[in-house]
């Protein structure tokens, strides 16, 4: 049971199922998750009763079965294979009746769920009953820059390979750091070497993986771990450049370590969690390349990265999480993703609290007085709200690529207040009027620029140096190919030229 269950790997449990507040009727069916997120219970009868509902007919009634209505449980509880199984958010698909016919045969009705925890019964999302949760993501072995695994082939006196080789594994230490009252652990994990004797050969196999684990002082709900693992993703996801993907998620029940008769402690019970993740991940898929990755805790170490990025995630929560949604889930529409680059690049510059104000404030107070006098008195409260002392956007734009090293900025766009003046026309033009004028090749430019200058202001916070952040420049493929589309879309128009 404490072995987790990869998200990407269908399964079946067959067993008895019911619903939490009405434990005493219970129906045998199976619960099938598909591997991509979707799970579904296929009872061999039903819940309910179907909704039954008269209807004037032939100057008489009849009966109509109603088998479109959504109904709602919170919770449905099951045991298979020796477990306890939770399904949370569950809602009914539909039921097969059969009212008259010839031979009688169950009804069957099927129910969609959006969680299920195997190993535990709880009764909704914000029991808290977890001492700490763990998760494997995509790449993590990369971003974590840990390995005990080596390598050596033997050469020749002509330095040639000589056919010898060796491979050797040493366990990698765990790494822990305490954050408020939760420790975070990376936690690397390997076999030993074995054979695996096979028809046509012998194999011999190594292999390493590394795991994150969130412990906390105080029992987690599942909301709270569910929190807790999407922070540390949006790190991971940062750091690689992309959304990666979650491979599985155990979680920890609390006050489950019993003693042996040895006085030796028995591992706690754990619960694996199936679910639609923001990106699902594939265990067996090939990592992505070293160079990819914008930093690794071997450019900070996981002990000063994880505090820094929980005290700059706590700072600029709401636009990370509108440029972490352009990794996750970007929309089909380029409008859209404009919209929601700007938006995070205004909302990281007030977090900031960079620039200053247009007007001191006595004197914008005595202006917005003189100016509110010339207003009837029943507009009034229209126009008071209406006059601000506040920055442009594009001010705040020129005042956050101010706020980056100048080479930083002069790699990435040929011209910063081109960049400005037409990230604000797109944008205002799509607010205001619902289109623009500008090419989709200028447009995309702009979302991966302005994204790129919020990721990295989010750098700079971490502590990544300028030597580093332009090292970035030099190795990712996806930065330089946007700045080279930069250079070509978002230069200054010549003379004579015409600008979209």
């Amino acid at each position: 049971m404490n072995n987790p269950h990869n998200l990407d790997q269908p399964a079946d449990w067959a067993g008895i199922w019911w619903l939490s507040d009405n434990p005493d009727e219970k129906v045998p069916g199976v619960l099938h998750y598909d591997g991509k997120g979707a799970l579904a219970l296929s009872l061999i009868g039903k819940f309910e009763n179907p909704v039954i509902k008269e209807e004037p007919f032939l100057g008489g009634t009849k009966i109509k079965l109603v088998d479109g209505e959504t109904r709602t449980w919170n919770v449905v509880h099951g045991v298979a294979e020796n477990q306890e199984i939770t399904l949370l958010g569950c809602d009914y698909k539909n039921t097969k009746h059969t009212l008259i016919a010839p031979v009688r045969s169950p009804d069957k009705q099927t129910i969609v769920a959006s969680i299920a925890l195997i190993g535990i019964h709880i009764e909704n999302e914000n029991t808290s009953v977890f001492s700490s949760v763990e998760v494997s993501f995509e790449d993590l072995g990369v971003w974590a820059a840990v390995s005990g695994i080596e390598r050596g082939f033997g050469f020749s006196d002509s330095e040639e390979l000589a056919g010898r080789g060796c491979i050797q594994v040493t366990p990698c230490s765990e790494q822990s750091v305490t954050v408020e009252n939760k420790e975070i652990c990376l936690i690397p994990r390997n076999t030993l070497p074995y054979l695996e004797d096979q028809k046509g050969g012998t194999i011999a196999r190594i292999s390493e993986s590394v795991r994150i684990q969130i412990k906390s002082k105080t029992p987690l709900s599942l909301k709270d771990a569910l929190e807790e693992v999407g922070i540390v993703q949006n790190l991971i996801s940062l750091a690689m450049h992309r959304a990666v993907g979650t491979i599985w998620i155990q979680l920890e029940i609390e006050g489950t370590e019993p003693k042996l008769p040895d006085d030796r402690k028995n591992p706690r019970r754990r619960a694996h969690m199936l679910y639609a993740p923001p990106a699902l991940g594939v265990a067996n898929a090939k990592a992505a390349e070293n160079h990819r990755a914008l930093f690794t805790c071997g450019t900070i170490p996981f002990s000063e990265v994880v505090p820094r990025w929980y005290e700059v995630h706590s700072q600029m929560q709401t636009a990370i999480n509108m440029i972490m949604s352009l990794r996750y889930a970007p929309t089909q529409y380029i409008e859209s993703n404009l919209l929601t680059s700007v938006g995070a690049a205004e909302v990281i510059h007030r977090r900031l609290k960079i620039g200053t104000r247009p007007f001191p404030t006595d004197t914008f107070t005595d202006m917005r007085s003189a100016m509110l006098a010339q207003v009837p008195e029943e507009h009034r409260g229209r126009f008071r709200s209406a006059i601000r002392n506040d920055q442009t956007l594009r001010d705040r734009l020129h005042d956050l690529v101010n706020h980056l090293e100048s080479t930083i900025i002069s790699r990435l766009m040929p011209d910063a207040e081109e960049w400005a003046k037409r990230a604000v026309r797109a944008r205002n033009n799509l607010a205001h009027e619902g289109k623009t004028n500008h090419s989709d090749e200028e447009l995309i430019t702009i979302v991966d620029v302005t994204t790129i200058v919020v990721i990295f202001i989010v750098l700079q916070k971490l502590g990544i140096s300028v030597e580093q952040q332009l090292n970035i420049f030099d190795k990712n493929p996806q930065i330089k190919g946007v700045a080279r589309r930069a250079h070509q879309f978002l230069a200054a128009p010549t003379e004579g030229s015409v600008n979209g």
